[in-house]
């Protein structure tokens, strides 16, 4: 390290701050659209199919943030749509857990031409586009939320996957492991004892990106009609059904748009937050 990086780096008790406040903004954000997903468990101001409340009213006393085209609330509608695009990100990641994460393993320990071909699959599944895969699976069962989410995770497995070969690799490669499988310890408990212990710090970060990457594309499904179908008022189906009416009730529009900008960004700080925090490698270049 030279002079010049000594003088430029900030302290450290600046950097842990910053990393703090990544995280505690993070949080905070998606902490709001997840109390919002939660309420409208329990609780929503209006029924998702009730039009009783005029076409585009404006905000007002009965309705918050007025009415759509077709007279539904507009906030009712927004906690719908934060419920389902909580559901999606969760759902997705999920599959992508489990499907990417076995994978991964498998494709690690393999060797010689398989481990060339399982390579070469996972390729081939990341470049397969999520809307066709999405298309796919709609046609098989029908345009629902459950459809989506099990596209999208389908989709995302394969990123997993790829990311867990890689990093499974480079852990059976050191000596420790070496070691534990000369002492007569299983492939079993080397993968639960040794390879999973080192690398899920990367992985979480990977799958809270892959958490915002799942909200925007249940959001793109929902805005052509591939998402969960009415009365479910998807953050994506609220703008398709809002872009005609724009300049004469822009809250229809800007509302879910808001509200699904503020979600991913929040996952991504909460990403951003966890890598400083739970990679050493990381804090090591950043400390």
């Amino acid at each position: 390290m030279t002079p010049t990086d000594l003088v430029a780096a900030p302290p450290a008790p600046a950097r842990r701050r910053r990393r703090s406040v990544t995280l505690a903004v993070g949080v905070t954000l998606a902490g709001l659209i997840a109390l919002l997903a939660l309420v409208s468990l329990v609780w929503l101001p209006y029924a998702t199919d009730d039009t009783s409340g005029g076409r585009l009213a404006g905000p007002g006393s009965g309705h918050l943030l007025g009415t759509d085209k077709l007279g539904r609330d507009l906030f009712t509608q927004l906690m719908t749509g934060s419920r389902i695009a909580v559901e999606a990100g969760f759902g997705s990641v999920l599959i992508a857990a489990l499907v990417g994460v076995t994978l991964g393993v498998l494709a690690a320990f393999a060797q010689g031409w398989l481990d060339d071909t399982l390579a070469a699959f996972l390729d081939i599944l990341i470049a397969f586009p999520t809307l066709l895969l999405a298309m796919l699976v709609v046609a098989a069962r029908s345009a629902t939320l459950g459809s989506a989410v099990l596209a999208i995770g389908l989709a995302q497995s394969a990123v997993v996957a790829r990311l867990v070969r890689i990093l499974v690799k480079r852990v059976l490669a050191e000596d420790y492991v070496t070691a534990a499988r000369t002492s007569g310890t299983s492939w079993p408990r080397t993968v639960a004892g040794h390879v999973l212990p080192n690398i899920w710090p990367t992985l979480v970060v990977n799958l809270a990106l892959q958490f915002g990457l799942a909200v925007l594309a249940e959001a793109g499904l929902s805005y052509l009609g591939l998402g969960a179908p009415p009365p479910n008022a998807s953050w994506g189906r609220m703008l398709q059904e809002a872009q005609a009416t724009f300049t004469t009730a822009p809250a229809g529009a800007l509302a879910p748009g808001v509200l699904l900008v503020l979600l991913v960004v929040g996952v991504n700080l909460i990403a951003d937050g966890l890598r400083d925090t739970l990679d050493p490698a990381t804090r090591g270049r950043r400390s």
